[in-house]
């Protein structure tokens, strides 16, 4: 009896088992609840910011032409950035040393960088001011400078960042009436930089340009007819490294301008004064620069709106 009373429990736990796993089976086959998809988190927005840059160089070299007579300059600017940097304008100012004396040069700015992906655009109109400014009149009588030199120009530019490592660039800027002369100035440039991989923020780069410049007014210089500024190439290779706000670059400028030529496009006063009508502007020059930049948002002053 206790057999068989035995067998009954076995088959009767065999049953139940059988049972759960049949319910648990059956569990498992029901659909589940469905849950909302997560939607998606817009991308954050910074609808204003600002960006502060501050520099000391051993020459301001503008286009492979000195401002500063071969002397130090000291710069800084603030640039207003609108909707993720989509729009700005900014003010940038520089101490300089030219032929008309000017107390400085302030330059005003304003443009659209749309980027796709990789790729990003720039377009915008830049103008040139130099207050205090007089015209070079010498000996008695006979002047060489046009009364002001503030001109303006537009440009385009374009540049692709590949795997984060190497930008290239393709840049055009119009002037047309260069410093006051009334020539046109047109100037391309292709550039490239390289993050080196060994270290952070230290990156090669260079420009390779050429200047198309026109033909002066008349009325400029009480001597000399019209004159057809000679065009030049220039270009400048260099190495620099950041390191957060801070950037150190080494520079090596040069044109392919003889002194003669230089004299014609910059008027330097040493060529006038000792009649060699000649200039050491455009040489050969090793420039370098430190640099501080900084933006209000990365202190949290223009936080990105959600």
């Amino acid at each position: 009896m206790m057999i068989f009373d035995n067998l009954r429990f076995s088959v009767t736990g065999l049953s139940l088992s059988l049972a759960a796993f049949a319910g648990v089976a059956q569990a498992s086959d029901l659909p589940s609840r469905k849950v909302a998809p997560v939607a998606p988190i817009p991308p954050s927005i910074t609808w204003i910011d600002a960006a502060v840059s501050v520099k000391a160089m051993t020459d301001y070299n503008f286009r492979g032409i000195s401002q500063t007579d071969r002397k130090p300059a000291i710069q800084g600017g603030v640039e207003l950035q609108f909707y993720n940097n989509l729009f700005y304008a900014g003010v940038y100012a520089s101490n300089v040393d030219l032929v008309t004396r000017p107390d400085a040069e302030i330059d005003f700015y304003a443009g659209i960088r749309p980027k796709f992906g990789d790729l990003t655009f720039d377009f915008g109109v830049w103008q040139y001011y130099y207050p205090g400014e007089k015209q070079f009149i010498f000996p008695a009588g006979v002047f060489w400078t046009p009364r002001n030199t503030d001109y303006t120009e537009v440009y385009g530019k374009v540049s692709y960042t590949y795997k984060d490592s190497l930008t290239v660039g393709a840049n055009v800027f119009y002037a047309w009436d260069w410093l006051g002369t009334g020539a046109t100035g047109t100037y391309a440039s292709i550039t490239a930089k390289y993050a080196l991989p060994f270290l952070e923020g230290l990156s090669i780069s260079g420009e390779l340009g050429h200047y198309w410049l026109g033909r002066t007014n008349q009325a400029i210089w009480s001597t000399t007819p019209p004159t057809n500024l000679p065009d030049y190439l220039y270009w400048n290779a260099g190495i620099s490294y950041t390191y957060k706000n801070l950037t150190a670059d080494v520079r090596y400028h040069d044109t392919n301008l003889s002194k003669r030529e230089c004299f014609l496009n910059t008027t330097d006063p040493r060529g006038v004064i000792n009649g060699s009508a000649s200039s050491k502007w455009c040489g050969p020059a090793v420039v370098g620069t430190l640099s501080f930049d900084i933006t209000a948002s990365s202190l949290g002053i223009f936080a990105p709106a959600k």
